[in-house]
């Protein structure tokens, strides 16, 4: 994690644009700017920036209250803090919320903006997993259990052309023939977020059909790669002498299949979908902007358009967060699978 906010940190820092203009707009004196570099901190060394920016970000940070040259002083402007105890007559240790900083565009709180579209993005996500993992899982075992013929051949090509297809034109393809083409039929619109304003000025109601469109596209790679994956798993599994010795005790194929082939044949998927989530948070910035989804992804590119640095950087740090944590969870959803990795470890 430290590695990830200094790489986030120093990119931003070094990128052309000053953020001062982005915060005052085009009309500013010399004054204004050198007071609100002051204000921003920018007048300060890069080094002293980045303790700042860590002192931020920190659940728990030190403060000096009295002294406002401090780069530790504490601004009540900016977050509430409780003190947990004193280091001397005015530095202090206190627990906070995280600051992300402000919108240079619209001034609202970052971390505000973010608990609005994290869970619109989160839904997508979780949507879009468990597209792949059911629709997945069901057609690689059926790839094995009918190998090499025309459905496991069939299912085959297809998965390849699924992992090949970018997530921004795949977004467009789906837009297209699923929401205009059989738009009669299908009833999905081409543009959406997940709460829509209602036409009778009823205020904003939740509208899962928006996000159908965009679960599916998303999951469409991520399902490619837990077929295949669970497939040559399955096929490894029913060639192993437990399964044998279970089709000569007279168990029926599907017993064999449910309660000895699936379960452990699940440990490749698994690991591979904590890796994928990534590439799916990434994705998920292409096919939101696709289908207006008012997520991160839109979050990130409209803070890119506009050079709202705070807003991008709270962003791909929050993701980065999220996916640390993604990664530890799936290592002890793995132990519980497989016990032999508890051993190993």
């Amino acid at each position: 994690m430290l590695g990830i906010i200094s790489v986030i940190f120093l990119l931003f820092s070094i990128l052309p644009g000053d953020s001062t203009i982005m915060t005052m707009g085009q009309r500013s004196d010399v004054s204004s700017e050198e007071a609100v570099r002051k204000e921003l901190g920018l007048d300060l060394p890069l080094g002293l920036r980045y303790v700042n920016y860590l002192n931020d970000i920190s659940p728990l940070s030190f403060h000096n209250q009295a002294n406002t040259k401090s780069i530790f002083y504490l601004d009540k402007t900016k977050y509430e803090s409780r003190t947990l105890f004193g280091l001397g007559k005015e530095t202090v240790f206190v627990v906070k919320k995280p600051y992300l900083g402000r919108s240079y565009q619209s001034k609202r709180l970052v971390m505000e903006m973010l608990n609005e579209a994290i869970p619109k993005t989160a839904l997508l996500a979780l949507m879009s997993i468990f597209f792949a993992i059911v629709a997945g899982v069901f057609l690689g075992v059926l790839c094995a259990v009918f190998k090499n013929t025309w459905f496991d051949k069939t299912t085959l090509v297809v998965s390849v052309m699924g992992m090949s297809l970018p997530s921004f034109f795949a977004a467009i393809l789906f837009a297209w023939i699923f929401a205009f083409l059989l738009a009669d039929i299908t009833g999905l619109n081409m543009f959406g977020s997940l709460y829509t304003v209602s036409d009778f000025g009823d205020g904003e109601y939740l509208d899962l059909k928006n996000l159908i469109l965009p679960a599916i596209t998303l999951g469409i790679r991520p399902l490619a790669t837990v077929t295949e994956l669970m497939r040559n798993s399955s096929l490894e599994i029913m060639s192993q002498d437990y399964v044998r010795t279970a089709k000569a005790k007279g168990l029926s194929s599907y017993k064999i299949i449910k309660n000895h082939v699936v379960k452990n044949a699940l440990n490749p998927v698994v690991t591979a979908i904590s890796g994928w989530l990534a590439g799916m948070m990434a994705g998920a910035v292409f096919v939101e902007y696709v289908f207006d989804y008012k997520g991160v992804g839109v979050m990130i590119v409209g803070g890119l358009e506009k050079y709202d640095f705070p807003v991008v950087m709270g962003s791909l740090l929050y993701i980065s967060i999220v996916l640390v944590l993604i990664s530890i969870f799936v290592d002890i959803i793995y132990g519980v699978l497989d016990p032999r990795a508890k051993m190993q470890g």
